[in-house]
């Protein structure tokens, strides 16, 4: 079939896997499409919190586009306010994490070429 669909709140969510849940939720759904070289998420991060860990990609370019409600995202050492409908391009090698307002929760969809083994988990990136 040329097309497939799929709500993407119907894709599981992989955050309670790693125990996360607390924090955010992420839905990956590249597989759900069938999709063969593009990757897909759905991130919601919790209202005051900010995603369990920052990540970066060796290859693939993403862009996150702002869904619904308002937050940060921390790009390598710069942090940038986000509201609704704002998209963030981000380079290969630039490391991200996203974070909430303390009203409501952060929704993005994040896009971008899907490259096997291509993320790197950062720890400790965000500090206060």
């Amino acid at each position: 079939m040329g097309y497939s669909i799929k709500n993407l709140r119907d894709v599981e969510d992989s955050a309670p896997k790693f125990g996360f849940s607390e924090v955010q939720e992420a839905r990956f759904a590249r597989g759900d499409l069938e999709a063969e070289g593009t990757g897909l998420a759905y991130h919601i991060v919790r209202a005051g919190r900010r995603q369990a860990f920052a990540h970066r990609h060796h290859n693939a370019e993403e862009i996150a586009v702002v869904v619904a409600g308002s937050g940060q995202v921390k790009v390598d050492d710069e942090v940038v306010d986000l509201q609704p409908l704002d998209a963030v391009r981000l380079s290969p090698g630039v490391t991200r994490q996203f974070a909430a307002g303390s009203d409501e929760d952060l929704q993005i969809i994040v896009f971008g070429p899907h490259h096997d083994s291509d993320g790197e988990i950062v720890q400790d990136f965000w500090t206060d």
